[in-house]
């Protein structure tokens, strides 16, 4: 029986757990989530995940929920030894630093970015973008000597900023004069075989805020 993913294309972090999947061939039953709707508030999803998010992993009973946790669990797993997480504790320290990265900084910014837009109709961003341009200089810095976020091999943590960076490109572009790193990976990424589905999310996510946007 195939793992079950209950997903929205629109969360970067589903995005991120799908394509750690697909690198390493795991078939995934994918369920979407319709949280518009607000189906993550159903008892049966709180259930699963008293902290209502997406996306949610039930591999054969056992459910863990958080992207951050959901990856290294499917490589762990499913593929125990591969780049995308690897063995050697010190490389694995610099890919787990970069998770909580995107977890703790990243992530939450654009969060907070989403719900300005989409919950309360606002328009003037400019109070809440600072974080992102810091978290983009930062990004930028771990990028200087090393073709990944994580070093000089595709890791897990660059399926969870390449996804978040994509949605905030949204509305906060990445500058290629002053984050030339970035935007180099960023085109690196783009590169990946998965990587229309993430623009399909991103476009998701986009037509959702365009009515804000363009006011």
């Amino acid at each position: 029986m195939s793992p079950k993913l209950y997903m929205k294309l629109v969360s970067p972090p589903s995005r991120a757990a799908i394509f750690c999947a697909k690198s390493l061939d795991i078939q995934l039953d994918m369920i979407d989530v319709n949280i518009w709707n607000r189906e993550q508030l159903k008892p049966e999803f709180l259930k699963m995940n008293p902290q209502h998010t997406v996306p949610v992993l039930d591999d054969g009973g056992f459910v863990i929920w958080d992207s951050h946790a959901i990856m290294p669990y499917l490589v762990s797993k499913y593929a125990k030894g591969h780049s995308l997480y690897p063995e050697d504790i010190k490389k694995r320290a610099v890919v787990d630093q970069r998770l909580y990265f995107d977890s703790g900084t990243l992530f939450p910014a654009h969060l907070n970015v989403s719900f300005a837009i989409v919950k309360r109709g606002e328009k003037q961003l400019e109070g809440l973008l600072e974080p992102l341009r810091n978290a983009f200089t930062l990004l930028d810095k771990f990028l200087e000597n090393s073709t990944y976020v994580a070093g000089n091999e595709l890791t897990i943590a660059d399926f969870s900023i390449w996804t978040t960076v994509s949605n905030i490109s949204i509305y906060l572009p990445v500058d290629e004069k002053k984050y030339s790193k970035l935007a180099s990976w960023l085109k690196l990424m783009d590169k990946l075989p998965f990587s229309d589905l993430n623009r399909q999310g991103v476009n998701d996510l986009r037509a959702i805020m365009q009515p804000t946007l363009s006011k």
